[in-house]
């Protein structure tokens, strides 16, 4: 039996599973980023807007930037559960790409966000990232 036949098969999480899962931990990222920002601005006085509108704001950025961030980490790693949160993120987005590219008129904003979508949806389903996730073999908390 050689070295790769002796380890499980749930240790070698796919190069598909990887990237999806790093882009969507950077997209998670981005977002606790955001509200990271939406807290300095508040706090440095730009009052254009209700108090809680900038904080409030703010805490949901990072309920739904942390949630999507643990995602992508998890889905790095092989757990099941972080593929349902990045295929989730990637639909929401396409229509924020779509806003960016018709109404917004921000088509360098948008083409890129559209295009990684694209691509991040295809790795989500892509057949070895479809095999691996559907293995028997998985350990029970993937």
């Amino acid at each position: 039996m050689s070295e790769s036949e002796s380890q499980p098969r749930w240790s070698a999480v796919p190069l598909t599973l990887r990237w999806a899962g790093g882009v969507i931990a950077v997209q998670g990222a981005l977002a606790v980023a955001v509200a990271v920002y939406l807290v300095i601005r508040a706090v440095g006085g730009d009052h254009h807007e209700d108090f809680i509108s900038g904080y409030g704001t703010a805490v949901w950025f990072v309920l739904i930037g942390g949630g999507v961030l643990a995602g992508g980490i998890a889905l790095y790693h092989g757990r099941r559960w972080g593929r349902a949160i990045g295929v989730i993120t990637q639909i929401l987005l396409i229509p924020v790409a779509w806003s960016l590219l018709t109404d917004s008129h921000q088509p360098l904003l948008g083409a890129p966000l559209l295009a990684v979508v694209v691509v991040v949806l295809g790795l989500l389903f892509a057949p070895v990232s479809l095999q691996y996730l559907a293995a028997d073999s998985l350990p029970p908390d993937a």
